[in-house]
């Protein structure tokens, strides 16, 4: 008897599921979240294309280098004083902070820059990296 229920209802409900598809027919469901998310993502990435910054290989200027967190801090503060239109970037590669300046997109622009900055800062270097042009 319960054998023949079982079956019984496998049937029933095999049926009313053949039934509940339609051929051709997809439902999708999602959140509206979604398409707020798609339309902010186009309007950042047409800003981008308007050119407003662009991120491309490049190469910077590193006149600091040290174990001292608030002395690379320092010398940003020193080198924007003295020049305010060169960007500076700080960054921490275990153990060392690293104070790196310029988007320079040729190496002789950066060379230049070196050229400049010789007596304040004599150990530089010039690192091929990513760097943001507006």
């Amino acid at each position: 008897m319960y054998w023949k229920s079982l079956i019984g209802f496998i049937l029933i409900m095999g049926v009313h599921g053949l039934k509940a598809q339609e051929k051709g027919k997809v439902m999708v469901i999602k959140d509206p979240k979604i398409d707020s998310l798609i339309s902010r993502r186009l309007e950042l990435s047409r800003a981008g294309l308007a050119g407003n910054t662009v991120t491309l290989s490049g190469f910077r200027v590193q006149i600091f280098s040290g174990l001292d967190r608030q002395q690379a801090y320092a010398e940003q503060v020193k080198f924007k004083t003295q020049f305010p239109g060169i960007n500076t970037y700080i960054s921490y590669v275990q153990p060392n902070y690293r104070l790196r300046v310029g988007d320079f997109r040729t190496r002789l622009e950066a060379e230049k820059l070196m050229n400049e900055l010789k007596k304040l800062y004599p150990s530089m270097f010039i690192f091929s990296e990513m760097i943001i042009l507006k």
